[in-house]
């Protein structure tokens, strides 16, 4: 019995539904969420700590996403199911702030409920198909072996409970790289995971939608509390722009090519993998350090820039550029170069603010605006000389 499956209908595209979306409504908060951590703990091992639950609460939300490319949301018990991880999510969501103080278990136990739930019910949804049987027994039995060390992790204390943490998030990037390879089960096929690779590169726009949303959100909102000086305005205008080119970079022609080249491609699972499963945590992390720096420009424009701000102000922009070169690599197989001239362009800048303190915060945050705009510019017109 697969009735709870998607029927996939050959020239149509699986459409994102209504409860997906609702769906994605509680990684506005958890987004938002890690963005205020950062900014509160602006230290390497306040971002390691960030790092760490970002990367987890994109892993909360892509494993998600795979399950509705093959589960119909439209089907009652997939709704409830979702519904089941809104309310775990949003728990984790609001644990996250103190995930490493006095909320570590609450948010280790949501963690563990949803990967280990979501993994057991799409076990019994499509215990009709023998290979999807197969796969999903595999990804369980990972998905238990990573909630021993999510609820080992908030139970131990300070160093222990980071070092744990690590531990398990490895687990969560090691999965799907081996296949979900079990002894004595072996190990799953890319080409059985049946993948609708336009609803799954659907679906990871919209999560960078939230993204960019939470980072205007965030600068309209510290914005609106200052007093509009010329050095504020220029620093809230530079953040619009960076967003809005951010947006255009990632959703220019290339995304819509990756749709199709997943159409015509002969194993979409293997490209599903490299390039909506691995390579946006990179983009959500810039715009995440984007958005900090946007905060941390606009309250701070003039002065000295300590080392921690010049950081997230130019590491942001360097991540995105860095992580949608990563995708075209892995989706094409060729060099972007633009971005990567651009990613060159952030790292010298990093070296003169090195060089000379006395750049102010709101020159960084111009100087790399300036970077991403050349980039889209260079790309543009590379598009239009290739018709």
């Amino acid at each position: 019995m697969t009735s709870l499956m998607r029927v996939r209908r050959a020239g149509e595209h699986a459409r994102v539904g209504f409860v997906e979306l609702f769906f994605d409504l509680v990684f506005v908060f958890a987004i938002t969420q890690v963005s205020h951590l950062l900014l509160a703990h602006l230290t390497p091992m306040g971002g390691l700590e960030a790092a760490i639950l970002l990367a987890a609460v994109w892993w909360v939300w892509i494993d998600t996403s795979w399950i509705t490319n093959w589960l119909d949301p439209e089907r009652g018990p997939v709704r409830l199911m979702l519904f089941g991880l809104m309310a775990a999510g949003l728990i984790m969501s609001t644990s996250l702030p103190e995930a490493f103080g006095d909320k570590g278990m609450v948010f280790a136990c949501a963690f563990a409920s949803i990967q280990v739930g979501r993994s057991l019910f799409t076990l019994w949804a499509v215990r009709g198909s023998s290979v999807q049987k197969a796969n999903f027994q595999r990804i369980s039995a990972w998905a238990m072996l990573g909630a021993v060390f999510w609820i080992g992790g908030g139970l131990a204390e300070g160093q222990m409970r980071l070092l744990i943490w690590l531990i398990a998030l490895a687990l969560e990037f090691t999965a799907p790289a081996v296949a979900f390879f079990v002894p004595g089960l072996g190990r799953s096929a890319t080409t059985d995971w049946d993948v609708e690779g336009a609803h799954l590169a659907e679906r990871v726009g919209l999560f960078i939608i939230i993204c960019l949303g939470e980072s205007i959100i965030i600068t309209g909102a510290t914005f609106a509390e200052l007093a509009w000086t010329p050095p504020v305005v220029a620093a809230f205008v530079s953040a619009l722009i960076a967003a809005i080119t951010m947006w255009w970079l990632f959703f220019n022609e290339a995304h819509e090519a990756a749709s199709e080249t997943f159409i015509h491609a002969a194993d979409p699972g293997a490209i599903a993998r490299r390039v909506y499963t691995y390579c946006p945590i990179i983009v959500v992390a810039g715009i995440v350090v984007t958005a900090v720096g946007d905060e941390l420009a606009l309250a701070h424009p003039m002065g000295v820039t300590p080392a921690a701000t010049a950081a997230v102000l130019l590491g942001g922009p360097l991540l995105f550029l860095l992580g949608t070169s990563l995708s075209i690599l892995a989706i094409w197989g060729k060099v972007a170069w633009p971005r990567v001239a651009g990613v060159a362009g952030v790292a010298a800048l990093g070296l003169a603010a090195l060089a000379s303190p006395l750049l102010t915060p709101l020159a960084l945050t111009m100087t790399s605006t300036a970077v991403l705009v050349l980039v889209a510019i260079w790309e543009s017109a590379i598009s239009r000389r290739r018709g």
